[in-house]
């Protein structure tokens, strides 16, 4: 792994390297370099299965953080290839050339966080959420309390408990309070 990272923090500017363990690895790179690093590392340097995309809402920093994982099966590792793009203006290039499942994350993410991947395969169409029509649930700003007020009513009989207390009790029965 030592060797591919010197290669590729030289020829795409990869930056704050951290080996979180012997088989895992990530890496931050610039957005105008984050396809041509992945297309790198899948073609030339053998990490030819996509684990995953997902994103991270870094809200106070107006960012969205977004992370592919990527494994290289005959050496049994993994890399993270972490980006970061404009909160205000969520637009990243598409992967799904690479390949074909990342279209699939891509449009999960467009859903939930808002994030573009223009040219992506039905990146526009609804995914989960069919008729959404608020911001989306996985950004921080998201007011999932009031959202559950103005959509739901609460029914009579229903109680709220404190999930510490009720574990107590499940977990110690024979305890006084």
């Amino acid at each position: 792994m030592e060797n591919i990272i010197k290669d590729i923090e030289s020829r795409f500017q990869v930056s704050d390297y951290v080996q979180q363990r012997p088989e895992l690895a990530y890496a931050t790179v610039k957005k105008e370099l984050a396809i041509a690093l992945i297309t790198h590392l899948k073609d030339i340097e053998g990490f030819t299965h996509f684990v995953l995309l997902t994103a991270v809402d870094w809200l106070e920093e107006n960012k969205f953080q977004l992370t592919y994982i990527l494994n290289h099966p005959d050496k049994k590792v993994d890399l993270g290839i972490r980006v970061f793009i404009d909160r205000a203006n969520p637009i990243m290039d598409s992967a799904h050339h690479l390949w074909e499942q990342v279209a699939t994350y891509q449009r999960e993410l467009k859903e939930m966080f808002g994030i573009d991947f223009p040219g992506s395969p039905r990146v526009d169409e609804d995914f989960i959420l069919e008729g959404w029509d608020d911001i989306p649930p996985y950004r921080r700003d998201f007011d999932t309390l009031q959202y559950s007020r103005d959509t739901y009513f609460p029914r009579e009989g229903r109680s709220t408990n404190d999930p510490a207390e009720h574990m107590k009790k499940k977990l110690y029965p024979d305890e006084e309070k």
